[in-house]
C-alpha cells in the first residue's frame, strides 16, 4: 500500500489562495485535474511523490487538527518563504518529534499543515 494523495478543502473561489500557499509557498507544481473533475473547482499540486488535492467544500470549515505532514529539505528556507508571503509559521513544537525538526502553518484557508525536516 502507498498513499496517493491528501485532500484539503477550500471555499468556492479559493483556488488563488491555494496556489499562493501550495505553489508559491511550498514550491509544489500545480497539475491539471482530469477533465471529468475540472468542473468541481479546486486545484491539485505535486512535488516528488507528494500530491495534495485542494477541493471545494460547501459549507467550508478548515481542518484545525487533521493535517497533512510533508517532509521538506530545508525547513528554515520553506518557513521563511511562507512567512514572507504572509503566512504565520508556528515553531513552538520544533523539537518535539524525535528524529525531525518541524513547524506548523495554516494554509490560505486555515487548514493546518505540518512541515518536517
Amino acid at each position: 500500500m502507498r498513499l496517493h494523495h491528501v485532500q484539503v478543502a477550500c471555499p468556492r473561489g479559493g483556488e488563488d489562495g491555494a496556489r499562493r500557499f501550495w505553489a508559491d509557498g511550498l514550491g509544489m507544481t500545480e497539475v491539471a485535474k482530469p477533465a471529468a473533475l475540472g468542473g468541481r473547482g479546486g486545484c491539485w499540486f505535486r512535488a516528488g511523490a507528494a500530491e495534495v488535492h485542494v477541493g471545494v467544500e460547501e459549507p467550508f470549515a478548515p481542518a484545525r487538527k487533521a493535517h497533512p505532514a510533508l517532509v521538506v529539505e530545508d525547513l528554515g528556507a520553506v518557513g521563511a518563504r511562507l512567512e514572507a508571503l504572509g503566512f504565520e509559521v508556528d515553531w513552538t513544537e520544533r523539537h518535539t518529534f524525535p528524529g525531525f525538526e518541524r513547524c506548523h502553518v495554516l494554509d490560505a484557508h486555515g487548514n493546518r499543515v505540518e512541515l518536517l525536516a
